[in-house]
């Protein structure tokens, strides 16, 4: 059988869906019962495959997020019977919006159907999730939203996301004063974010007032590092950066690969989350893996992903998450603790589960 599967929406691989896309198809086992083909922008060609041998159709239109829409809404079902898919999975199914095909459609969902505002896109969302044979929801989270929302239980099942212990695990002897990522060398104690600057509901402006009272407070050496991509909200964030009597102390470094995430949360004091719609919330998993103490929203699917291992905090309250940032730093046995703990949960979060699961799910329709 072949399996067609979406890059469009995925930011390049540079974004929460463009992990999941990157690791899925790393992940897939040579005995896979299905030939699996990407197809999106010509640009894509080797963002997800450059270490595999799975075959590229490359779609000739522009980077224009409505463009991509239309073609989907009127090019899709075409392009579908043409390469001869039997199936076609859609990791990033909210951003494109799939339309009708004949052939199987598995939609996978990593953000949640409430929180979309506009009407017009709702109403289309709708449409699409009405049309899919096969809903993933990347949480229970997700799926308690949707089940609200009054759509068909029968066909939505959970799946979590993985992460790749590969990738993410303590490193030692990291007693040098500077971690050094080019083109960045970051100076040590610091506290760090990693989210997309796409929304205010990704709290990174409460963060930084948290973390103003946490130095007027203490006058510690740390740092606040904010790393991810650019997004809609990412020009208010940078003017709250700026206009920071911390803003010397605030780093905003745009998107790391996995890679080099991995040694900036071995280097920092904690990892801090404040985001309170995360569908899945995959970073606090990669800093537990790292053997770093985490702080997190009390909202969203991050109770139900990271644990026991975290402190929660009320995103809205930056009174309370400066506490904590302090707690964190002074506290030793509850921070030696917060790792053992959050070292245990991470390892329930794992790519070869989530594969084995999703193919079987694919194999099932």
């Amino acid at each position: 059988m072949k399996i067609g599967i979406d890059s469009f929406g995925c930011n390049h691989g540079q974004s929460g869906v463009g992990a999941y896309l990157l690791n899925f198809i790393k992940n897939i086992p040579e005995d896979s019962p299905f030939d699996f083909e990407l197809f999106g922008l010509e640009i894509d060609r080797y963002t997800y495959t450059e270490d595999t041998e799975i075959p590229f159709s490359s779609v000739r239109i522009n980077e224009n997020p409505k463009t991509i829409k239309r073609w989907h809404k009127r090019r899709l079902r075409s392009f579908c019977k043409k390469n001869k898919y039997d199936a076609v999975l859609f990791p990033a199914a909210m951003q494109v919006l799939p339309g009708k095909i004949k052939s199987k459609s598995i939609l996978v969902l990593n953000g949640t159907y409430s929180t979309i505002s506009n009407r017009k896109e709702r109403k289309r969302l709708k449409k699409a999730f009405n049309h899919a044979t096969l809903i993933i929801a990347a949480s229970y989270y997700i799926k308690d939203d949707l089940l609200q929302s009054g759509f068909d239980g029968s066909k939505i099942i959970v799946i979590h996301n993985g992460i790749d212990h590969k990738i993410f695990f303590p490193l030692e002897d990291l007693d040098q004063e500077f971690v050094d990522i080019k083109p960045f060398a970051i100076k040590r104690p610091y506290f760090i974010y990693s989210s997309r600057l796409s929304g205010s509901d990704k709290k990174h402006i409460e963060l930084i007032k948290a973390f103003e009272i946490f130095k007027k407070r203490t006058n510690y050496p740390h740092r606040l590092v904010l790393t991810g991509s650019d997004g809609d909200y990412s020009e208010k964030i940078h003017e709250a950066a700026y206009n920071s009597e911390y803003a010397s102390e605030i780093l905003i470094t745009g998107h790391f690969p996995q890679e080099s995430l991995k040694q900036l949360y071995c280097g920092s004091t904690a990892c801090v989350f404040p985001a309170v719609n995360e569908g899945v919330g995959l970073p606090v998993i990669e800093a537990m893996a790292c053997g770093v103490p985490v702080l997190c929203s009390n909202l969203g699917a991050l109770v139900e992903m990271a644990g026991m291992g975290p402190l929660y905090f009320d995103s809205d309250d930056v009174e309370e998450i400066a506490v904590d940032m302090q707690k964190v730093v002074e506290e030793k046995d509850l921070t030696k603790m917060m790792i053992q703990k959050g070292f245990e949960e991470s390892r329930r979060i794992n790519w070869e589960t989530t594969i084995k699961e999703t193919l079987a799910a694919i194999e099932k329709i």
